[in-house]
Parts: structure tokens; C-alpha cells; sequence
């Protein structure tokens, strides 16, 4: 096992040593300053865009408030405008890259118990539980984004996600995607069973497509991941939900052991290279989960069953993909399509005129594409 990175800094009275923690796998920063209240907004601004991390030693409410100012200046930033949507979503990626770099430019320390040692800073002791596990005994630094990102995803996970068509809420857990776009899932609440007696759901997240199945009335429902937090995220929601004896969540890869009438995949979208690994969640790089679940889905599917594969186009719009390469991926897989159904998202993005990707989201459509072996 490799030993925890560490990130270092001088001090009046010589240099100092602490564990780096980076949920993106970022490494630490070469350049480390100590910076207080007194440090301005430019200052600040310069040495991010620079490479130089500022590890804050003063309030941490004006942490944030700095942070804020950097943002702002980062937004000012005059945009590059593609030719065409590829060139627009490279561009864009470009940009939330830069923009990641230097706003996690600003650190903040963790004690040995994972509190923030600042005046008038928030207890955040079990929102890094919650991501990093127990604690480890030893003090380490962080970025000030990623402790915010930890504050709003130990939020999420207390006060859940209203799921209008289950009629409860999931919760999520940090890294794990959350079902905030509820299109896809009112894809799934209206799609006519082919049977109610078993279902697979492959790469299950946070469960809330086996819940669904459980409430409509599938009797056993296999779910998978391979990502521990999701696994564990999936059967706490199972089991708060109350449908721990229809719903069986295990470790695997895409598949379970055996057939069922209906197996059903929501895969990431975009066949692009995830920049961190929660970003996983997002990018499928080269497609390789949506073959693999179209390329083992004969082999998993009972007599006469029927696969539910659940994607946007917005990859199509982007010019990523076509739907050619699509339809001839299903057809190679000897499968063939037996009826679909297409929904509009209703995230606000899609009506943003000053989103770069405005074009492409605009057209978006999720679609549920049911499909059997032929």
C-alpha cells in the first residue's frame, strides 16, 4: 500500500509536514505560503493562477469570503467560443480544469479529529467522517472547496432528494451520483413490465432504480456496483426504504451470477476521460460500461427478457458520438430494439442561454431504450 502523500510548508520556526487529501487525487502542491486575514483578494488571485497554495492561518469565514473573490475574478475571465459543440466542450473542460487548479489553490488544516483549527469554523468532524473514514490520528490539509463540497454532501445525504415517482427520498453520499434529475427515473416509474418476479440493476448508485422496481412490484431485484461508497450508499437507502427483502445489493462487475426477465442499466453519459475519480459517475471513457453491459446483456437475460438501457444524447449533441455508432453497437451485440420512450430534462442548464454547452443541452433528450436478445 502506498504511504498517504503529504504536503509541506514553512513556518517561522521551520518547516512543516502534514497528510494531503485530495478526494479528486489531486497531489499537493509544490508551493505552499502561509496566508492570514491580511491577504487580499489579487494577491490571492496571482499566486492560485501561479501554482502557489495558500494554506489560511486566520478566520475561515473570510477564507470563504476570499475564495468567493477569486471565483469572481475567475469568472471575469473572458471565454474561448468553439467552432462547434466539440470544440465548445473541450473548451469548457479546459476551463473547469483551470478554474478547479486554482480554486484549489486555498487550503485550510484539519486536526487529528478531522476539526478545522480557525476561528469561528464550522464542525465538519462528521461530514469527513462520512468521506474519509474514521480518523486517522494525524493532522492533514485539505482544500477549502473540497470542505465545502464535504459541508453540502453531508447535507444532501441528511435531508435526501425528493424522488417524486417513489414517493420517498434517496440520500446520497459523497461521490456517489445523485438522482437529481429526475427525468430518467420517470422513465423507469412508467416503462411497462416485462415481468414481476426478478430484475438486475447494474451500477446501482445511490438504489434508486431498485427501489422503484420494489415499489411497482418486482419481487427480486439484484443491484450492483463496484464502488464501495456506492454500495454502501444503495443499501442504507434499501434498507431506510424497507425493501431490504426484495432488493439484494452486491459487489460486481456490471453483471451478477445468472438471467433475469428485465435487467436495467443507467450508465455515464458522456464517453469522455474522467479528470478525477468521482467524475466517474459522469464520464465513461471510451464507452467501456456501456458496451460491457450491452455486450453481456443477451447472456443475462432470460427467455423472451428485456434490457432497459437508459442514456441522453447529450454525447450525440456534443458531437462525441453519433447514434449510429449507437444503434450498430446494440445490433452488434445481438440485440435488437423493441420499443423506446424520450423525455425532456428539466434541470434549469437546459434553459440556460449563458451555459457554453447552451446548444447542445438544449436539444437533449433522455431516452429508455428497451431492447431484447434477438
Amino acid at each position: 500500500m502506498n504511504s498517504p502523500a503529504s504536503i509541506t510548508w514553512p513556518e517561522a520556526d521551520g518547516p512543516r509536514s502534514a497528510r494531503w487529501r485530495s478526494e479528486a487525487s489531486v497531489p499537493p502542491p509544490r508551493r505552499v505560503i502561509v496566508a492570514d486575514d491580511r491577504t487580499t483578494a489579487d494577491s490571492a488571485y496571482r499566486l492560485a493562477s501561479e501554482g502557489t497554495a495558500l494554506l489560511w492561518n486566520g478566520d475561515f469565514q473570510n477564507a470563504r469570503q476570499l475564495l468567493q473573490a477569486v471565483t469572481r475574478r475567475l469568472e471575469r475571465k473572458p471565454r474561448k467560443q468553439g467552432d462547434s459543440p466539440l470544440d465548445a466542450f473541450n473548451l469548457h473542460r479546459q476551463a473547469q480544469s483551470q478554474r478547479a487548479r486554482t480554486l484549489g489553490m486555498i487550503l485550510v488544516p484539519l486536526d487529528a479529529e478531522y476539526a478545522i483549527p480557525l476561528r469561528r469554523a464550522p464542525d465538519v468532524r462528521q461530514a469527513c467522517i462520512e468521506t474519509y473514514g474514521p480518523p486517522t490520528g494525524e493532522p492533514s490539509v485539505v482544500s477549502l472547496r473540497e470542505v465545502l463540497g464535504l459541508i453540502g454532501a453531508h447535507e444532501w445525504r441528511k435531508k435526501g432528494v425528493e424522488i417524486p415517482a417513489l414517493g420517498e427520498r434517496i440520500h446520497p453520499f459523497y461521490g456517489v451520483f445523485s438522482p437529481v434529475r429526475g427525468e430518467y427515473v420517470d422513465l423507469v416509474a412508467r416503462a411497462p413490465l416485462p415481468s414481476l418476479n426478478k430484475a438486475f440493476d447494474v451500477g446501482t448508485g445511490t438504489g434508486v432504480l431498485s427501489a422503484l422496481l420494489a415499489k411497482r412490484g418486482v419481487k427480486e431485484i439484484i443491484a450492483t456496483d463496484q464502488d464501495p461508497r456506492a454500495l454502501a450508499c444503495a443499501r442504507e437507502n434499501i434498507t431506510r426504504l424497507g425493501y431490504g427483502q426484495q432488493v439484494d445489493v452486491i459487489e460486481a462487475n456490471l453483471f451478477p451470477e445468472g438471467r433475469a426477465p428485465l435487467v436495467v442499466c443507467n450508465p455515464p453519459w458522456l464517453p469522455a476521460r474522467p479528470a478525477s475519480p468521482i467524475e466517474y459517475a459522469i464520464f465513461d471513457p471510451e464507452s467501456r460500461m456501456l458496451l460491457g453491459f450491452l455486450d453481456g446483456l443477451a447472456g443475462h437475460l432470460s427467455p423472451g427478457g428485456e434490457g432497459w438501457l437508459i442514456m441522453s444524447d447529450f454525447a450525440e449533441h456534443l458531437g462525441l458520438r453519433t447514434r449510429g455508432w449507437l444503434l450498430e453497437a446494440i445490433e452488434k451485440a445481438g440485440l435488437t430494439v423493441v420499443g423506446r420512450d424520450d423525455i425532456r430534462p428539466r434541470h434549469p442548464k437546459s434553459t440556460d442561454e449563458t451555459d457554453a454547452l447552451h446548444a447542445a443541452r438544449s436539444a437533449e433528450m433522455t431516452t429508455l431504450w428497451r431492447v431484447k436478445a434477438r
